[in-house]
């Protein structure tokens, strides 16, 4: 029998050119009615990046409208935020958002948060037309698909910014100061190489920086990053 997470996980981490769809393959592994992927916030703007169906993109857009719901508890905590059954209290979570969609006959909505180290991005909100409740393994699945779509994101933003990664590494110097730094991040927090490097490359992107500047304050020991229940923070 094929393994739906595998699969899904496959497409998302294989070439995914533009107009690749990012939200069928996360709806096709989960047992839910649709999926979105939102960026959100300052930084990035309101805008739904990719939705599996008519209804998944009109809910993350209640939500932009409204700025309650699900996207936006988990964008703020930077924690999943888990609803099973919407009809057991109608408005009591999100008044206005619960309102709006009481015609839709929502039944449960899941929203995990996307971020990049300190850099928090969008959501990724999943509903179903019935109440039901994701096991804690596929809560687990859920938070590794957002963790691969929100590199996916930052890696767009960066194209569209024109902020290629590699072209702020130009001289043997820069590259090894820049290793230097992941080395010492993904030691910080236990990382593979590649998510150490997008960590930096989120900061510089963030602070308007380059990477060499973050690699120089993080090997200088002037930053230090280390892991919480919330996610990656900045630590003196």
């Amino acid at each position: 029998m094929p393994d739906a997470f595998a699969e899904a996980m496959d497409a998302l981490t294989g070439p995914t050119p533009p107009g690749t769809s990012l939200a069928i393959p996360i709806a096709d592994a989960l047992p839910v009615s649709g999926v979105a992927i939102s960026t959100m916030g300052d930084f990035l703007g309101n805008e739904t990046l990719s939705a599996s169906d008519a209804l998944a993109a009109r809910l993350d857009e209640l939500q932009f409208d409204l700025g309650e719901g699900p996207c936006w508890d988990a964008f703020e905590s930077r924690r999943p935020v888990l609803e099973p059954n919407l009809r057991q209290h109608p408005g009591g979570i999100w008044p206005a958002f619960s309102d709006a969609i009481r015609r839709e006959n929502i039944g449960a909505i899941h929203a995990f948060p996307l971020f990049v180290g300190t850099l928090r991005l969008g959501a990724m909100d999943m509903y179903s037309i019935k109440p039901a409740s994701l096991s804690e393994v596929q809560t687990r699945q859920g938070a590794a698909f957002a963790r691969v779509v929100s590199r996916l994101v930052l890696h767009r933003a960066l194209e569209r910014a024109g902020g290629d990664p590699n072209s702020l590494t130009d001289t043997q110097f820069s590259r090894r100061t820049i290793h230097q730094a992941t080395g010492m991040v993904l030691a910080q927090l236990d990382i593979p190489p590649d998510e150490a490097r997008l960590v930096i490359q989120a900061h510089a992107f963030a602070t308007g920086r380059t990477m060499q500047e973050i690699a120089e304050d993080i090997v200088d020991r002037r930053l230090n990053f280390s892991m919480r229940d919330s996610g990656i923070e900045e630590s003196p």
